[in-house]
Protein backbone atom coordinates (compact mmCIF):
# COMPACT_ATOMS: atom_id res chain seq x y z
CA UNK A 1 0.00 0.00 0.00
CA UNK A 2 1.04 3.37 -0.81
CA UNK A 3 0.16 6.71 1.57
CA UNK A 4 0.38 10.10 2.53
CA UNK A 5 -0.54 14.13 2.94
CA UNK A 6 1.06 16.20 0.15
CA UNK A 7 3.53 16.37 -2.70
CA UNK A 8 5.93 12.86 -2.14
CA UNK A 9 3.66 11.36 0.28
CA UNK A 10 0.73 11.72 -1.59
CA UNK A 11 -0.48 8.36 -1.71
CA UNK A 12 0.83 5.21 0.34
CA UNK A 13 1.25 1.60 -1.99
CA UNK A 14 -0.17 -0.98 0.47
CA UNK A 15 1.04 -3.64 -1.24
CA UNK A 16 0.44 -6.81 -1.71
CA UNK A 17 0.36 -10.08 0.24
CA UNK A 18 -3.59 -9.76 0.62
CA UNK A 19 -4.06 -12.93 2.99
CA UNK A 20 -0.08 -14.32 3.45
CA UNK A 21 -1.45 -16.43 0.87
CA UNK A 22 2.68 -16.94 0.36
CA UNK A 23 2.71 -19.39 2.98
CA UNK A 24 -0.55 -21.00 1.59
CA UNK A 25 -1.07 -24.42 -0.91
CA UNK A 26 -2.71 -23.56 -4.30
CA UNK A 27 -5.70 -26.05 -3.56
CA UNK A 28 -9.09 -25.55 -3.59
CA UNK A 29 -10.19 -25.35 0.32
CA UNK A 30 -7.83 -22.34 0.11
CA UNK A 31 -9.96 -20.00 -1.33
CA UNK A 32 -11.57 -18.20 1.35
CA UNK A 33 -10.94 -16.21 4.29
CA UNK A 34 -8.58 -14.04 3.26
CA UNK A 35 -7.17 -11.73 6.06
CA UNK A 36 -4.46 -8.74 5.45
CA UNK A 37 -4.39 -6.01 2.77
CA UNK A 38 -7.68 -8.40 1.45
CA UNK A 39 -9.47 -7.45 4.58
CA UNK A 40 -7.96 -3.63 4.57
CA UNK A 41 -8.90 -3.21 0.97
CA UNK A 42 -12.41 -3.59 1.89
CA UNK A 43 -12.43 -0.20 4.25
CA UNK A 44 -11.57 1.68 1.00
CA UNK A 45 -13.85 4.11 0.24
CA UNK A 46 -14.88 5.21 -3.09
CA UNK A 47 -12.94 2.40 -4.51
CA UNK A 48 -11.70 2.11 -8.20
CA UNK A 49 -10.38 -1.44 -8.90
CA UNK A 50 -8.36 -2.68 -11.93
CA UNK A 51 -7.51 -6.62 -12.65
CA UNK A 52 -4.14 -7.02 -12.83
CA UNK A 53 -5.13 -8.88 -16.60
CA UNK A 54 -5.81 -5.18 -17.55
CA UNK A 55 -2.38 -4.04 -16.50
CA UNK A 56 0.49 -4.14 -18.90
CA UNK A 57 3.15 -5.81 -17.69
CA UNK A 58 1.54 -7.13 -14.45
CA UNK A 59 1.62 -10.67 -13.07
CA UNK A 60 -0.46 -13.04 -13.81
CA UNK A 61 0.08 -15.68 -10.85
CA UNK A 62 -1.94 -18.51 -10.00
CA UNK A 63 -2.04 -18.57 -6.67
CA UNK A 64 -5.32 -19.13 -4.91
CA UNK A 65 -7.14 -16.33 -2.67
CA UNK A 66 -5.35 -13.71 -4.49
CA UNK A 67 -7.48 -11.03 -5.85
CA UNK A 68 -4.93 -9.67 -8.47
CA UNK A 69 -6.07 -6.54 -8.68
CA UNK A 70 -5.28 -2.89 -7.63
CA UNK A 71 -7.43 -0.80 -5.88
CA UNK A 72 -7.19 2.86 -5.20
CA UNK A 73 -9.36 5.18 -3.16
CA UNK A 74 -9.73 6.92 0.18
CA UNK A 75 -8.29 5.06 3.70
CA UNK A 76 -8.71 6.98 6.92
CA UNK A 77 -8.48 10.04 4.91
CA UNK A 78 -5.72 9.26 2.83
CA UNK A 79 -5.44 8.34 -0.90
CA UNK A 80 -4.13 4.99 -1.32
CA UNK A 81 -3.19 2.09 -3.77
CA UNK A 82 -3.55 -1.51 -2.42
CA UNK A 83 -1.88 -3.89 -4.66
CA UNK A 84 -4.34 -7.28 -4.04
CA UNK A 85 -1.85 -10.33 -4.24
CA UNK A 86 1.85 -10.45 -5.41
CA UNK A 87 3.26 -13.20 -7.33
CA UNK A 88 5.95 -15.14 -6.11
CA UNK A 89 8.92 -16.45 -6.92
CA UNK A 90 8.00 -20.10 -6.60
CA UNK A 91 5.21 -19.56 -8.98
CA UNK A 92 8.03 -19.48 -11.95
CA UNK A 93 11.25 -18.70 -10.89
CA UNK A 94 11.75 -15.01 -11.59
CA UNK A 95 12.84 -12.58 -8.74
CA UNK A 96 11.52 -9.74 -10.95
CA UNK A 97 7.96 -11.00 -11.62
CA UNK A 98 6.80 -7.60 -9.22
CA UNK A 99 9.11 -5.03 -11.20
CA UNK A 100 6.45 -3.21 -13.29
CA UNK A 101 3.87 -2.66 -10.16
CA UNK A 102 6.33 -1.45 -8.33
CA UNK A 103 8.13 0.99 -10.89
CA UNK A 104 4.10 2.50 -11.39
CA UNK A 105 4.76 3.76 -7.79
CA UNK A 106 8.01 5.05 -8.43
CA UNK A 107 6.39 7.46 -11.28
CA UNK A 108 3.54 8.32 -9.04
CA UNK A 109 6.82 10.17 -6.83
CA UNK A 110 7.69 7.41 -5.03
CA UNK A 111 5.06 7.21 -1.94
CA UNK A 112 5.94 4.92 1.01
CA UNK A 113 5.58 1.48 0.40
CA UNK A 114 4.61 -0.82 2.73
CA UNK A 115 4.74 -4.41 2.31
CA UNK A 116 2.30 -7.17 4.15
CA UNK A 117 3.31 -11.05 4.60
CA UNK A 118 2.71 -13.95 6.56
CA UNK A 119 5.82 -15.49 8.40
CA UNK A 120 7.02 -18.34 10.67
CA UNK A 121 8.45 -17.30 13.96
CA UNK A 122 11.70 -18.35 15.14
CA UNK A 123 11.15 -16.20 18.31
CA UNK A 124 9.14 -17.26 21.43
CA UNK A 125 8.15 -13.51 22.00
CA UNK A 126 6.56 -13.47 18.54
CA UNK A 127 3.70 -15.94 18.57
CA UNK A 128 1.15 -17.17 16.17
CA UNK A 129 -1.41 -14.20 15.86
CA UNK A 130 0.47 -11.76 16.37
CA UNK A 131 2.36 -9.08 13.71
CA UNK A 132 6.10 -8.18 13.68
CA UNK A 133 8.15 -5.26 11.91
CA UNK A 134 10.47 -6.30 10.01
CA UNK A 135 14.18 -4.70 10.29
CA UNK A 136 16.45 -6.36 7.91
CA UNK A 137 16.29 -9.37 6.02
CA UNK A 138 18.85 -12.21 4.68
CA UNK A 139 19.05 -13.34 1.56
CA UNK A 140 20.87 -16.30 0.69
CA UNK A 141 19.19 -17.98 -2.16
CA UNK A 142 21.23 -17.13 -5.06
CA UNK A 143 18.33 -15.28 -7.10
CA UNK A 144 18.21 -11.57 -6.96
CA UNK A 145 15.62 -9.29 -8.97
CA UNK A 146 18.44 -6.85 -10.12
CA UNK A 147 20.84 -9.81 -12.33
CA UNK A 148 20.69 -8.77 -15.38
CA UNK A 149 20.11 -5.18 -14.79
CA UNK A 150 22.39 -2.89 -16.52
CA UNK A 151 24.55 0.53 -15.26
CA UNK A 152 25.41 1.63 -11.69
CA UNK A 153 22.26 2.03 -10.61
CA UNK A 154 22.08 -1.95 -10.08
CA UNK A 155 23.92 -1.74 -7.50
CA UNK A 156 21.24 -1.06 -4.58
CA UNK A 157 22.84 -0.24 -0.91
CA UNK A 158 20.80 -2.45 1.44
CA UNK A 159 21.57 -0.25 4.56
CA UNK A 160 18.03 0.59 6.40
CA UNK A 161 16.36 -1.11 3.20
CA UNK A 162 13.58 -1.21 6.35
CA UNK A 163 12.80 2.80 6.17
CA UNK A 164 13.60 3.26 9.81
CA UNK A 165 11.93 7.08 9.57
CA UNK A 166 8.60 4.50 8.29
CA UNK A 167 8.91 1.98 11.44
CA UNK A 168 9.31 4.39 13.97
CA UNK A 169 5.84 5.73 12.77
CA UNK A 170 4.66 1.76 12.90
CA UNK A 171 6.26 1.64 16.33
CA UNK A 172 4.14 4.51 17.70
CA UNK A 173 1.14 3.89 16.22
CA UNK A 174 1.28 0.32 17.51
CA UNK A 175 1.57 2.12 21.16
CA UNK A 176 -1.53 4.51 20.32
CA UNK A 177 -3.46 1.82 19.14
CA UNK A 178 -2.33 -0.58 22.16
CA UNK A 179 -1.44 -3.58 19.87
CA UNK A 180 1.74 -5.57 20.74
CA UNK A 181 4.13 -5.44 17.63
CA UNK A 182 6.85 -7.62 17.54
CA UNK A 183 10.11 -6.92 15.55
CA UNK A 184 13.18 -9.11 14.06
CA UNK A 185 14.99 -10.13 10.72
CA UNK A 186 13.26 -12.04 8.49
CA UNK A 187 14.74 -14.36 6.09
CA UNK A 188 13.19 -15.59 3.09
CA UNK A 189 12.76 -19.05 1.27
CA UNK A 190 11.99 -19.69 -2.05
CA UNK A 191 9.45 -21.99 -1.43
CA UNK A 192 6.95 -23.78 -2.02
CA UNK A 193 7.82 -26.40 0.26
CA UNK A 194 8.07 -25.25 4.35
CA UNK A 195 11.04 -24.83 5.73
CA UNK A 196 12.99 -28.13 7.35
CA UNK A 197 14.10 -28.10 11.04
CA UNK A 198 17.36 -27.94 10.12
CA UNK A 199 16.72 -24.82 8.01
CA UNK A 200 15.07 -23.05 10.69
CA UNK A 201 18.00 -24.11 13.21
CA UNK A 202 19.94 -22.34 10.50
CA UNK A 203 18.10 -19.49 10.80
CA UNK A 204 18.20 -18.87 14.13
CA UNK A 205 21.45 -18.94 14.07
CA UNK A 206 22.06 -16.60 11.27
CA UNK A 207 20.08 -14.06 12.89
CA UNK A 208 16.80 -14.75 11.58
CA UNK A 209 13.48 -14.11 13.56
CA UNK A 210 11.27 -15.00 11.02
CA UNK A 211 11.15 -16.65 8.04
CA UNK A 212 8.89 -16.83 4.62
CA UNK A 213 8.46 -17.02 0.95
CA UNK A 214 8.11 -13.18 0.23
CA UNK A 215 8.99 -9.44 0.17
CA UNK A 216 12.50 -9.78 -0.27
CA UNK A 217 12.75 -9.45 -3.92
CA UNK A 218 10.04 -6.85 -3.66
CA UNK A 219 11.99 -4.86 -1.18
CA UNK A 220 15.24 -5.20 -3.41
CA UNK A 221 13.16 -3.83 -6.64
CA UNK A 222 11.83 -1.10 -4.39
CA UNK A 223 14.98 0.25 -3.45
CA UNK A 224 16.21 0.21 -6.80
CA UNK A 225 13.33 2.58 -7.88
CA UNK A 226 14.04 4.83 -4.71
CA UNK A 227 10.60 4.08 -2.94
CA UNK A 228 11.09 4.07 0.78
CA UNK A 229 10.18 0.56 2.47
CA UNK A 230 8.51 -0.84 5.73
CA UNK A 231 7.03 -4.38 6.07
CA UNK A 232 5.08 -6.42 8.52
CA UNK A 233 4.60 -10.15 9.39
CA UNK A 234 1.94 -11.67 10.15
CA UNK A 235 2.90 -14.29 12.63
CA UNK A 236 0.96 -17.67 11.21
CA UNK A 237 3.02 -20.58 12.96
CA UNK A 238 6.07 -21.16 14.84
CA UNK A 239 9.59 -22.28 12.52
CA UNK A 240 9.09 -25.97 12.28
CA UNK A 241 10.81 -27.69 14.88
CA UNK A 242 10.80 -24.82 17.17
CA UNK A 243 7.80 -25.52 20.40
CA UNK A 244 6.01 -27.88 18.71
CA UNK A 245 6.09 -26.13 15.77
CA UNK A 246 4.95 -28.02 12.26
CA UNK A 247 3.54 -25.85 10.08
CA UNK A 248 -0.02 -26.61 8.76
CA UNK A 249 -2.27 -25.14 5.71
CA UNK A 250 -5.54 -24.63 7.28
CA UNK A 251 -3.67 -23.82 10.58
CA UNK A 252 -1.63 -20.78 8.43
CA UNK A 253 -4.69 -19.56 6.93
CA UNK A 254 -6.93 -19.48 10.24
CA UNK A 255 -4.74 -17.74 12.39
CA UNK A 256 -4.06 -15.07 9.39
CA UNK A 257 -7.36 -14.66 9.52
CA UNK A 258 -7.45 -13.77 13.56
CA UNK A 259 -4.93 -11.22 13.15
CA UNK A 260 -6.23 -9.24 10.44
CA UNK A 261 -8.48 -7.06 12.57
CA UNK A 262 -4.91 -6.02 14.51
CA UNK A 263 -3.84 -5.55 11.00
CA UNK A 264 -6.65 -3.12 9.87
CA UNK A 265 -6.51 -1.20 13.43
CA UNK A 266 -2.58 -0.75 12.99
CA UNK A 267 -3.12 0.92 9.81
CA UNK A 268 -5.66 2.79 10.54
CA UNK A 269 -3.21 4.72 13.28
CA UNK A 270 -0.40 4.47 10.93
CA UNK A 271 -1.96 6.45 8.43
CA UNK A 272 -3.10 9.15 11.49
CA UNK A 273 0.64 9.61 12.05
CA UNK A 274 1.11 11.04 8.16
Amino acid sequence: MAAGAAGRDQFAPLAEDENGADRLPTGPDHRRDRPGLGAVAEDIQDPIRIPYADLPGFPRGEVSGHARQLCYGTLHGRKVLIYQGRAHYYEGGDSAVMRVPLGVLAAFGSPPLILTNAAGSLSPEMRPGSLALITDHINLNGPNPLIGDTGDGRFVPMVDAYDPHLRGRFKRAAQKAAIPLGEGVYMWFTGPSFETPAEIRMAKLLGADLVGMSTVPEVILARRFGLRVAGLSIVTNMGAGLHGGMPHHAETRDVAGLAAGALRRLLRAFLSEL
